[in-house]
């Protein structure tokens, strides 16, 4: 058996209601559909798979995320030109987002051109773009 993607991605919020405002607008904006947006969930289809976000279990509302803590280090989205990765910092600017890195080339794969910034709750997202399949063949 060989895998052909990630089929969905579910984020837990630490504070449901301001996730879920972020994630309606960033999710639309990448060119995914909201599907579910219930008071526990918000979940949004396109470009191949899907993201959610979800409420916390009672006694974990409030917790704060750590990137380096085992489970989840960050989530990438990949772009399908160069110029919306830079298109799209001015829009994170405008939900607030913490913008950790500025668009610009690393080492990851030839032509690897990212952005990353933070979610309401410190979940590092990336926006990247690779040109062709990059190391995706």
């Amino acid at each position: 058996m060989e895998v052909s993607g990630i089929v969905h991605i579910f984020l837990t919020a630490s504070n449901f209601e301001h996730s879920r405002e972020f994630y309606r607008k960033l999710l639309p904006f990448l060119g995914m559909q909201p599907v579910i947006d219930t008071a526990t969930n918000f979940y949004c289809v396109g470009g191949r798979t899907a993201v959610g976000i979800s409420a916390p279990a009672p006694g974990h509302a409030g917790a704060a995320f750590e990137q380096k803590r085992v489970g989840l280090h960050h989530l990438c989205f990949r772009a399908r030109e160069r110029a919306d990765v830079d298109g799209r910092h001015d829009f994170l600017c405008t939900l607030g987002a913490a913008i950790i890195r500025a668009p610009r080339e690393d080492h990851w794969a030839p032509g690897y051109y990212s952005l990353l910034f933070e979610d309401p709750d410190g979940i590092r997202l990336e926006l990247n773009h690779v040109p062709g399949k990059g190391l995706l063949a």
